[in-house]
């Protein structure tokens, strides 16, 4: 009798062992990863829904949050709840979204995410920083224990769209025939202009001389420039890339208020001089034949 419950007791004991193996084997294996990344993920979209109490209950009870802006620190949650329910009362709460850079665990229950945090708000261009934060694992879910952020420099798109025009920096001449053209161009400070001067000569006589800005207009989005002659004539011009040339559509005012307007094709060439040709010329409304092309080379 003793021998057939050992038996029952030993048949019962491997059916739940092996019972207890398949479930353990039909689980799915924890991906602590995977579980930061949701947790950020969940933050995005409380955040986009300005909802700051659940957005605070991602954050552990003795968090941290340092301002990017102001460097002030927000320690527990009730105080992270307070400063969120402050910035969604504002108008024109930006968008966020965030890309992680990095993701790496110091332990198996604290990790930490760097990456770049994009706030995009109405009619405003979007503003970047990059964040870490500290990732705690408490009672089985991941939370926010420490962030901090800082800025990122942004590109000024007036300094780039003027890196296009990097070929005219320099000092250049121009013969044609007898007449001499010398330019100085140079970047402004932060290289945020192009500033050019010229001077025309004949025969060592000065015909004309002035002043040529190019810059960007945050307006129009392109390159724009102006002229200022020593003859009192003034040009805008509005220039456009296409293809391996540099179209400038200009329109001039004369000292003696006549109006006129021309293109100026600038090509840069792989010896690093550039030609340049001035077509379409219309004085008071004349047609003028167009300039020969010239070769503008480094002095």
């Amino acid at each position: 009798m003793l021998l057939r419950c050992l038996a029952i007791l030993l048949t019962i004991m491997l059916l739940s062992g092996g019972r207890a193996a398949r479930a353990q084997e039909a689980a799915p294996a924890s991906d602590p990863a995977a579980e930061v990344a949701k947790a950020i993920e969940t933050y995005v979209t409380n955040f986009n829904a300005k909802n700051a109490k659940e957005l605070a209950e991602l954050w552990s009870i003795d968090a941290v949050y340092t301002d990017r802006t102001s460097g002030d620190q927000f320690v527990g949650r009730a105080a992270i709840e307070a400063e969120f329910q402050k910035v969604f009362a504002r108008d024109n709460v930006p968008e966020l979204t965030v890309q992680i850079e990095s993701l790496d665990f110091i332990s198996p229950n604290v990790a930490q995410a760097i990456g770049t945090a994009t706030a995009t708000a109405p009619e405003a261009e979007p503003i970047q920083s990059g964040f870490s934060v500290v990732f705690v694992k408490r009672d089985g879910r991941w939370v926010i224990d420490r962030l901090n952020e800082n800025e990122i420099a942004v590109a000024d798109p007036r300094h780039e769209a003027l890196q296009q025009l990097e070929f005219m920096i320099g000092e250049w001449t121009s013969e044609q025939d007898d007449v001499t053209v010398e330019l100085s161009c140079r970047w402004t400070e932060n290289e945020t202009y192009i500033s050019s001067t010229f001077k025309v000569t004949s025969d060592g006589q000065v015909l004309s001389s002035g002043l040529q800005i190019i810059g960007w207009d945050p307006t129009t989005k392109q390159i724009r420039s102006w002229l200022f002659d020593s003859s009192g004539t003034f040009v805008s011009g509005s220039w456009a890339s296409r293809d391996d040339k540099w179209i400038v559509q200009s329109v001039a005012t004369l000292s003696d208020g006549g109006r006129g307007s021309f293109t100026n094709v600038f090509r840069p060439q792989p010896d690093g001089s550039y030609t340049w040709e001035k077509m379409n010329q219309v004085l008071d409304g004349q047609l003028l034949p167009n300039e020969p092309e010239t070769i503008v080379r480094p002095k």
